[in-house]
Parts: C-alpha cells; structure tokens; sequence
C-alpha cells in the first residue's frame, strides 16, 4: 500500500511539473521581453526549483567518452561482458592497442548494492580508468525484474561474486566499497577454501562493515535494538504495477531516499535555496553543479527484500562474519582461508557511516594471509564519502591503490607508470560547500570542520514523537521515519 500512494501522490503531481515546465520555457524564450526583468528571472527560477523537486529521476548514466593518458586523450567506450537478471558486468574498454591494454592490471569494481546506482562510482572508476581495466558491478533496480527471475538474496549475491571472479580466471583485483565488503570476502572465502585457481590476486575494502561492533555508529546500534522483524513489517512493500518487477517484495528506493535526506535537511533545503539564487543571478556555473549532482543522488533503485533483511541480520544484528558464523548456500565461511589473495582496507577518520575500525577487522580475520600481504590505510580528515571520491580520493587514495595492485600483480615489471589520476582540483562547491559532502553523513558537514560526532546528539534532528530508524548497507542510509505507531 506504501509504494502505491507513493505513486499516486507522484501521478497526482505530473500536471503541475508539465505546467512548470512549460512555464519556464515560455518565460525563458528569446523572444519573450520578460526574460532579463527581475520577473521573468524569478518565475523561470521557481518552476525549474518544483520540477526538480518533484520529479522521478531515471537511472543516470557514467558518461566517461573519453581518459587521459600521459598527455594523450583516449576514447573509452562501455561493454557489457556478462549479464544476470540483477546484474550486468560492465567493462570500460579503453581505444588502446591490445598490446598496451594488456599491460594494466585488471581491476572489478564491486559496487554497493544499496537503493543508489553504480553510477555513484563514476569518479571512482574515472580516477581509476588512466592506468588499469576497470570492470563494474551495475546493480539491476529489483522493480525492473520480473518476478519469472526468481529470488535475489546475500547468498545470491555472493553466487554472482564468484561468478564474475572466475571470467578473469584469476588475472583481477577486486575493489569492495562499501556494502559489498562482506559478501566480496565471503565469495573469496569460499573460493580459496575450494582451491578455485580463479581467486583473484588482492582485494581491496573500502569503508566495508565488516565488524559493526567496532565502533558503532547510530546505525548499527538502531539495527541491534529492533532487529529484523522490525524492518520486515515497516519497510518492506511490494512492487505496483505497472513496472516489470509488478509483486516482488522490496525495500523501495524513495523510502531510503527520503529517510536519508531527512537525517540534512536543512542542507538539502539551503542547496535548493541557492540553486534558487544562482538561477535568478545567472550563475549557470553554480546552477549545473548542483543538477549534476542531484541528478545522480535523487535516482534511487529499489532492493530485493531477502538481500535487505539478510544483510541487515548478518552484517548489523548478529554479526556472523566476525563471529564465524556466517554461512552462504548452507557452508561455513571462513575468511581464515584466504592464503593467497592480498589484502587492503581503506577508512576514514571521519566517517560516521561506517564506524573507525570495522573495515580494518578484515585483518584479524585473515589470518592465513602474513602480515606482508595486508595493508591498512587510514585517511585524515576524511568522511565515507571521501574514501572513493572526489578530490582527496584523486590525489591521495586512488595512487595508494595503484601502488597495492601493482605490488600483487604477476606483471608488475611490465607495467608502465602512470598517473592515476589527472590530479584535477575540486571543483568548486555550490552554495559554499560541496553538497556530496553532507549527502552521505550525519554531520551538518563532511570535511568542512563539522563540530565532532561525539558532541553532536543524534536526537537534535529526530522530535521525541517521531521513531526514526537508520541503516546502513553500504555508504547510504535507510531510514524509515514512523509517528507515533502509524506508518508514513
């Protein structure tokens, strides 16, 4: 019933966005005298603000026509190398002569399947794309896929891991952010406990929950306190009709959105503000960075109710994985296996998402890896947003990777220097601040001299009457907000 009167409430919207579109067009033509009066430009500004406001964003895509490599502009251009109902593997092919390609370490670029879309790594794979082949995860939207495909859950989920690991036949590097830490471990768990050849030759962790019990943040600590059942019955719904995936029970996207935004939204209502204010100045530079981003962070993708209540049980509520209780398909995973993959894990001092120090319990749990073949990175300064974007994952992290790859890869001699990345500036942020950087944290502010997580009381957004509930499955929140005991 939730997902309908959503869905009625955004139908009943669609002949206002269609007049406030065409409003501003009217307003904004050439030919119109009120296009340059303080009017025109308020009007025209107000009805772009409702349209964005009110509209349903479609999945965006990566763009990446083209990297640079050394002083050359190479053209890259995508490719689908393996596809299942809820996944397609894509390949960032590179207009290099075979020779060069093969020469760069190979890299699969797991990416969270979290109510946000791949897309959400395009900087990643973009810092990335100069020196290595990337392959990404693109998560299918569950809403898209008939009920015909079947069940989508953890265990799933670490079937398709270990599928696309053995395309490389073992010549790969897995790169886990976030929420697919678990089952990316899991997955190479199992593997080198069968022998399998096609292990692949380091993993990487970024920001992973591996052991929530190490300082647990808002989020793992509301996840204990109500358990599954809780989630089951408040935010699990079924797909309406008419979308491909009409029935099947999910964890709906505009549910986590909506919950997520609430946890800033005073930021996310000054960002509107000012993109408000820069249309009526014509600051067009401004304006476009703020679309860009929203565009990218308003497109929310619905999740399989069995993956969202299984991660949230194993990973939040009885930690099977630290604990060693964690078993895929009915068999026992045991990170202790793990020989001959390389390890590295990458926090950030200010995350709040992923608490300090649950990442790095990756570690403790290898231990059939020697110490020389796990690396450890902590980043100052920096939030969950940070570890696998933006400028300071450009510069600093992005060259740290490169360097752990190259260290593990059989043809390291072969492989030529680049640069991984072309070490651009930030560019500059809207309204005064980047607004990816209060997207993904509770903070007011990531990286900007937000006051410390420890003074900043979580109820200070959250009213008494109102039981708000976050969890965090990868870098993105869901948060279901409930009044009193009667759903949204």
């Amino acid at each position: 019933m939730l997902y309908h009167l959503y869905e009625m409430s955004h139908a009943a919207l669609k002949p206002a966005r269609a007049v406030a579109e065409s409003v501003r067009y009217i307003v904004e033509s050439p030919f119109n005298p009120l296009k340059h009066t303080p009017v025109g430009r308020h009007a025209a500004a107000a009805c772009e603000v409702f349209e964005r406001t009110t509209r349903r964003y479609d999945k965006p895509i990566f763009g990446l026509a083209s990297t640079e490599i050394g002083n050359r502009r190479v053209a890259v251009r995508e490719e689908v190398v393996w596809d299942r109902p809820f996944c397609k593997l894509i390949h960032f092919h590179r207009d290099l002569p075979m020779a060069e390609r093969a020469q760069d370490p190979r890299v699969l670029l797991v990416a969270p399947m979290s109510g946000h879309f791949a897309t959400l790594l395009r900087g990643t794979v973009e810092a990335l794309l100069p020196s290595h082949e990337v392959y990404i995860t693109d998560w299918q939207d569950a809403r898209s896929v008939p009920l015909q495909a079947g069940r989508f859950a953890l265990d799933d989920y670490i079937d398709y891991v270990r599928e696309m690991l053995t395309l490389f036949k073992g010549d790969v590097h897995v790169f886990a952010v976030c929420q697919p830490a678990v089952p990316v471990m899991a997955a190479v768990s199992l593997m080198e406990e069968d022998g399998d050849p096609s292990v692949p030759l380091s993993m990487i962790l970024a920001g992973g929950p591996i052991d929530t019990r190490v300082s647990p943040t808002a989020v793992n600590r509301v996840a204990v306190e109500h358990g599954v059942k809780w989630f089951e019955s408040h935010v699990i719904t079924a797909v309406p009709w008419p979308y491909k995936g009409a029935g099947r029970s999910v964890y709906p996207g505009f549910l986590q959105l909506s919950g997520f935004m609430s946890m800033n939204l005073d930021r996310h209502a000054n960002a509107h503000k000012e993109l408000f204010l820069h249309l009526i100045r014509g600051d067009g530079d401004s304006a476009e960075k703020h679309r860009e981003f929203y565009d990218e962070y308003l497109a929310v993708m619905d999740l399989t109710s069995e993956f969202y209540l299984d991660t949230i049980d194993n990973v939040f509520v009885r930690h099977t994985l630290p604990k060693g209780e964690m078993t895929s398909r009915g068999r026992r995973v045991d990170p202790g296996k793990i020989h001959r993959t390389a390890l590295m894990t990458i926090e950030g001092e200010k995350d709040d998402i992923t608490g300090l120090g649950q990442c790095r319990a990756a570690h403790a749990l290898c231990s059939g890896l020697p110490d020389e073949r796990k690396l450890h990175v902590e980043c100052a300064g920096v939030g969950h947003y940070g570890i696998f974007n933006g400028s300071r994952f450009r510069a600093e992290i992005a060259p740290r990777i490169a360097q752990f790859v190259r260290t593990f890869d059989p043809r390291a001699e072969l492989i030529p220097a680049r640069a991984s990345s072309s070490r651009r500036q930030a560019p500059p942020a809207v309204g005064g601040y980047d607004p990816a950087s209060v997207a993904f944290t509770f903070a007011p502010a990531n990286d900007v001299g937000a006051e410390p997580i420890s003074s900043r009381p979580l109820a200070g957004a959250l009213r008494r009457e109102t039981l708000a509930t976050s969890i965090m499955i990868n870098g993105v929140v869901c948060l279901h907000e409930q009044v009193g005991h009667d759903e949204d």
